[in-house]
């Protein structure tokens, strides 16, 4: 029997978003994880929040919806707040029912920019990793790092000379720029938009572009992310911040760090054997002075495994490029990219996690 075309909807429902979520459904192993971070960062939250006053949005929801827009690679907060509105799953996720108000896009990221003094992000991704260590997920031994270009939310155009007045545009909306024969450095020039932000390029024969750079430390055995820093794009931003990470290991005896030819430098090396970190970085020949790896070093078959592992941070970085849109970071200024990269590297350990807990054994 053909069914009748009902146009007008029910005025009552009776099933709650609890009961509309398949029990498979991959968001609830997320929701769970997430949940159990929240609770440990609870008595933060509540350092952070006068005990009077008008309740502002709850610090879980805004961490819940800042999950979901990276997740489902949402590009704005605007469209965002219109998704959470329409969907009975994220709704689920964030916990609102389905006869609560969404937030204006506006009031949500002034409450979410809050929360960026108090480094959330970071407390957050360092939960996950405990999360994940306590699981046997992660190696406390061997691990990888390496750096990219995020590029940042500033035009070419705003990079400007340090001294004296800029002329005025003849279009303010698109101004014409003539950079030719035009001599420009991060010495000299500074964004006037963006000051934080360097022009730098990904290599040889590659234009330059405003940019931060992101580094990340991975861990060997799932390819988890330990540790994150962004930081300025100075030609020596992935060897200073990888320096940084590796002093934050946990633990005293010695551990391997992989790495590109870029790490191959007599200081870096020099660096990490003094932290008793064993550099398994690729050997490059073509630098003055040959590589600052040994040939006893190259032969061990850790160095070789650590060659093959090290690839696997390529994955982090293709998944907070593509899937969290940080390929170009829409926020300015260090603190709010170091926050936005670091939450990132967080919500691509939750996915991970998942997809390793959901294997058959």
């Amino acid at each position: 029997m053909r069914g009748m075309d009902h146009q007008q909807s029910h005025i009552f429902s009776y099933l709650s978003p609890e009961q509309r979520v398949r029990k498979d459904h991959p968001l609830r192993a997320v929701r769970a994880m997430v949940d159990e971070v929240l609770g440990a960062l609870s008595p933060e939250f509540d350092r952070m929040y006068a005990r009077e006053g008008r309740p502002s949005i709850a610090p879980e929801k805004l961490l819940r919806a800042q999950l979901l827009q990276m997740l489902y690679s949402i590009r704005s907060e605007r469209l965002l707040m219109e998704e959470i509105d329409y969907s009975m799953l994220f709704r689920w996720f964030v916990g609102l029912n389905l006869d609560e108000e969404v937030w204006d896009a506006t009031t949500f990221t002034k409450n979410r920019d809050r929360l960026l003094e108090a480094e959330v992000a970071r407390r957050f991704l360092q939960q996950v990793v405990e999360q994940a260590r306590q699981r046997g997920l992660t190696s406390d031994e061997h691990f990888t790092v390496d750096g990219t270009l995020l590029e940042a939310w500033a035009s070419v155009k705003s990079f400007q000379p340090n001294d004296g007045q800029p002329q005025p545009p003849d279009d303010p909306g698109n101004p014409t720029v003539n950079f030719r024969g035009e001599r420009r450095s991060n010495d000299t020039h500074e964004s006037k938009t963006d000051p934080e932000a360097k022009l730098a390029r990904k290599g040889p024969g590659k234009e330059a572009k405003m940019s931060y750079s992101g580094n990340l430390l991975v861990e060997n055995r799932n390819g988890l992310i330990v540790d994150v820093i962004a930081w300025e794009a100075t030609g020596t931003a992935e060897r200073d911040t990888a320096l940084l990470m590796l002093e934050q290991v946990p633990g005293e005896g010695r551990i391997t760090v992989g790495g590109d030819k870029g790490f191959d430098t007599k200081e870096f090396v020099r660096q990490c054997r003094h932290m008793q970190v064993t550099p398994h970085v690729a050997q490059n020949h073509g630098r003055s002075g040959g590589s600052a790896i040994d040939r006893r070093t190259a032969r061990h078959p850790s160095y070789q495994i650590s060659q093959r592992k090290r690839k696997r941070i390529e994955e982090c970085f293709g998944w907070l490029k593509t899937i969290a849109l940080l390929r170009k970071v829409r926020h300015r200024g260090l603190l709010k990219v170091d926050w936005v990269f670091t939450f990132a590297c967080a919500a691509y350990n939750l996915v991970r996690m998942r997809n390793l807990m959901a294997q058959p054994v």
